[in-house]
Order: structure tokens, then sequence, then C-alpha cells
């Protein structure tokens, strides 16, 4: 039994992958994983409850050749939303996407294929992100007559820069391979993208949960913030964080020489 048996998740699937680590999995292989009304709410309800679960680092992959092709545009031309409608479908995704960049658990994408559109704003909600040989970043909302609304102008911006998201909504450029790691879409650029995440998982997972709770939501929170308010924030998380228990046994071991030291790879 896991905290996420009683959830009627309909687009998402959950793995439990031992010592503490999480598997979800998009399964709308068909459509690419567009992300549909119904995806959205999947990822709301787990990332909800994702904290109180016990689960130490998640890794976030997707069925089929594609991690996430963006919002399902099929739907969206079926339902003709009125405008106030979809402004509301646009809050249920800030609600599943601030959930994953802010619950305080590690979350790292294992991504192929195409990360667009809505795909590359949940990817950008992502602690880490790594991609294979097959991964593209786009957004092509400009070609569609459309405008981001699930985050991109907040992440994706932070991440490469108001030049670069400009410039990828107007002419549709895409990004891949070295060139998406150099303007930072991602991390890791590997050759299998899920085991490299599951092993940055498993890495994440052996973190005392405090310390990956503050690293996974108060580093976005200070980010929103004053320099003189993140500073004071800082040293407030910092105080909490570095007298725990478990910082304590591992600075004894540091002190002791029995902790491993940092090498360069």
């Amino acid at each position: 039994m896991t905290a996420f048996d009683n959830l009627d998740l309909k687009n998402l699937a959950f793995r439990d992958a031992g010592d503490g680590i999480g598997v979800l999995s998009l399964t709308r292989a068909a459509k690419r994983n567009a992300l549909d009304a119904q995806t959205v709410e999947d990822l709301v309800a787990f990332f909800a409850a994702l904290p109180r679960s016990g689960v130490r680092a998640v890794v976030m992959r997707a069925e089929g050749d594609h991690f996430c092709a963006g919002l399902d545009l099929v739907e969206h031309h079926h339902e003709d939303r009125r405008p106030e409608e979809f402004m509301h479908l646009c809050l249920r995704w800030h609600e599943a996407f601030n959930k994953i960049e802010y619950g305080g658990v590690p979350v790292i994408g294992a991504l192929k294929g195409a990360v667009v559109g809505g795909g590359l704003e949940l990817a950008s909600a992502f602690h880490i992100r790594v991609a294979d040989a097959t991964t593209y970043f786009a957004l092509p909302e400009g070609q569609r007559g459309l405008f981001t609304g699930g985050g991109a102008t907040i992440r994706v911006a932070d991440l490469v820069g108001k030049a670069r998201m400009v410039d990828m909504m107007l002419t549709g450029r895409v990004y891949k391979g070295q060139e998406a790691v150099d303007v930072g879409l991602c991390q890791y650029l590997v050759e299998d993208s899920e085991a490299k995440a599951m092993e940055i998982a498993r890495a994440a997972a052996q973190n005392p949960p405090l310390s990956n709770f503050a690293i996974c939501s108060a580093i976005s929170h200070m980010q929103n913030m004053s320099a003189l308010d993140a500073a004071y924030a800082e040293s407030v998380v910092a105080g909490i964080v570095n007298t725990q228990p478990a910082s304590r046994e591992r600075l004894e071991a540091f002190a002791n020489k029995t902790a491993a030291r940092v090498r360069p790879g």
C-alpha cells in the first residue's frame, strides 16, 4: 500500500522502484503524451500527495517515443473554451507545476523525443532534466496562434533567458543535443536518460529529507524574493537544516575523516 493507491489516476502510472525512489509515467503514448485536462488533474493529485508519501525522489518518464508534445490541441479545439474557461485551465497547470517545483521532493525528468510547448513547461518544473540524443525542445506557440499558459514565461525564461525564449516562440527554433545543455534546457545529455535519471534519484535519496526539502523548495522561493529578504530566509533555513540530527552525524563523520571526500569525476 502506498500513498498513491487511492488516487484515481487516468493518464499517469506510478511504480515503487525501492530505496525510496518512485517512478511516475505519462501514459498517453498514442497522443505523444500531450497534456489534456485529465492529465493535469492527475498531476495535481499525485504531487499533492507526494510530500507525505515517504518517497524520497521521483523519476518522471513517459511511455512511447516522446516525453510530452504539450497542450492537447485536439481537445483544446473540440472544447472551444471561453476565455475564462481556458484561464482556469491554465491555473490548474500552474497548480500542478508549482507542486512539483515547490514540493520539496527531488523530481528528475527522463526526457526523450518531443519536449515541446506545455511539455517543456512541465519539464522546466523538474529539479533536474536528463535528455538523450532523441530529445528536442521547442515553444511553437507563435506558429499556432497561441501563447504559453503553463509557466514558460517564469521557468523557461529563467532557464534560457528572455531573449532566447522570445526567439523560440517567434521562430519555432528547436534546441537539441549539446546546444540544449549549453543554453540550460537540461543538465545532462546521455545515451539512456531513464538509467541516468534513476542514478541521480538514488544519489539524491541518500540525502537527509530535510536537506532535500530545503534544496527543492527554498531555493525557488528565495528566487522570488528581494536580495535582502532572500538573505534572511536563507539564514533561517540554514539554521534549521544545518542543525538537524542527520547533519550532526555527517559532520562527525567528516571530522573523524570517515566521510567520503569531494573529488572530481
